[in-house]
């Protein structure tokens, strides 16, 4: 009788410690390619031009993308860089296409001043952005394009700004 104790009691011990180990293990993260936070560089050319006949400029762009977890959102924000500077942040939709791919559809404002348009005008307004999100496979490098389209973004004439982006970034 004491030895059926005694086995059933280390029995309960090694359950228990069993039990422990699989709920108090961490779990390793499965890999969702295309959705990722990352930092992106590249160039910008301005396709329109406000009621003066400025505009049509290209700049450098800084990308950023925060991706929400668990959710198909993501944050992000553009930095125009050239004669004139300009930021656009925006929240966007995100669906992903396949494993490498992400479309998204972002919405937010189009941060611009000065005397000469940068891509996105030189006023605020709202943007719209849709692009595509494209990760090199076995890499952690995205390849990212998109248009900006911002309302009333000229102060001399008012219209629609729109510029067309790309360029390369690094997941984290």
């Amino acid at each position: 009788m004491v030895r059926l104790q005694v086995f059933l009691s280390g029995v309960g011990i090694v359950t228990i410690g069993s039990i422990a180990l699989i709920l108090f293990t961490p779990q390793l993260a499965s890999a969702q390619a295309a959705y990722g936070s990352y930092v992106g560089a590249g160039v910008s050319v301005g396709a329109t031009q406000d009621g003066a006949g400025d505009g049509r400029p290209i700049a450098g762009v800084i990308a950023v993308r925060y991706k929400i977890l668990e959710a198909p959102a993501s944050l992000r924000a553009q930095a125009f860089i050239g004669s004139n500077v300009a930021v656009v942040p925006t929240v966007s939709y995100d669906v992903r296409v396949n494993w490498q791919t992400t479309a998204y559809l972002g919405a937010g404002l189009a941060l611009a001043g000065g005397n000469h348009p940068s891509p996105v005008g030189n006023k605020i307004g709202l943007a719209l952005q849709p692009g595509v999100d494209y990760v090199l496979p076995r890499s952690n490098t995205v390849i990212f394009g998109n248009a900006v389209f911002a309302f009333d973004a000229y102060r001399n004439g008012g219209g629609t700004a729109v510029s067309v982006q790309g360029g390369v970034g690094l997941r984290f």
